[in-house]
């Protein structure tokens, strides 16, 4: 029998791949053991799904995190090792023209939140976080404390170079790198493409550029509606997320 890997999911909904995902470890289509579900919206169907096979949960709250902190700045009690100046660098999802102080208060609420998680998170030792429909987009503040493994690299000069291995993989309902956000598949239907799919890739800076991993595509018919178009698209989620995490758990990728 071959070793498992260690993988905790985030989700923020109905937790449909993460069905998938828990049925494919159960079928030993996997190499994996779920060891967590973590959320941050409770009492979602995710959840639910999660508790149902004996995995465990825990909920962090981004909206009362948010809501204390328009309510009270001041109340925000921010990471000891949180840099803002570093963050700011880093972050590739506010546009930097945008008003300094949106892009920092954005980015302090999203620590203390992350903070939280990686609380809950670190403990558990992961080979691998999996986003399966976590709607929140993640900081480097929270990826460089997952992405926490130090690779090296030595090129034909004999050049050494150092670099952070991916460890969260995400699944998002488009062809990538087109129609990166919330709403690929309502992007797709609405640009008139007679091509849909979606793609498993890992998390970096950006929003949705990270590595890609896996692709699917499926043909839009001149009859489809946008729920024909999303129905399409989970069907291949459901099977190409599993794949993917297997491909992580042999080392292909």
């Amino acid at each position: 029998m071959r070793k498992k890997i260690k993988i905790g999911t985030l989700v923020s909904g109905g937790g449909t791949n993460l069905q998938a995902i828990i049925d494919s470890c159960a079928d030993e289509k996997i190499d994996a053991e779920i060891l967590f579900t973590g959320s941050d919206v409770p009492g979602v169907k995710g959840l639910e799904r999660a508790q149902k096979a004996g995995i465990e949960t825990f909920v962090v709250d981004y909206r009362k995190i948010l809501k204390r902190a328009k309510e009270n700045p001041s109340s925000l009690v921010l990471p000891d090792d949180f840099n803002i100046e570093e963050i700011k660098a880093k972050q590739r999802l506010i546009n930097k023209r945008e008003e300094i102080q949106k892009i920092e208060f954005f980015l302090k609420t999203r620590a203390v939140a992350e903070r939280e998680l990686l609380d809950k998170i670190l403990p558990y030792k992961l080979d691998l976080l999996v986003l399966a429909g976590f709607m929140r987009t993640l900081t480097p503040y929270f990826i460089d404390r997952i992405n926490n493994d130090i690779l090296y690299n030595i090129d034909l000069n004999n050049t050494k170079s150092i670099y952070h291995k991916y460890k969260i993989m995400n699944i998002h309902p488009a062809i990538l790198p087109a129609f990166p956000g919330t709403d690929g598949y309502g992007d797709t239907f609405r640009y008139g493409c007679k091509v849909g799919g979606c793609t498993v890739h890992y998390i970096d800076y950006g929003e949705d550029s990270g590595p890609i991993i896996g692709q699917r595509a499926f043909q839009i018919e001149d009859g489809d509606t946008l729920e024909i178009v999303k129905q399409k698209g989970l069907a291949l989620e459901w099977q190409l997320y599993p794949e993917c995490i297997q491909k992580f758990a042999l080392g292909m990728v």
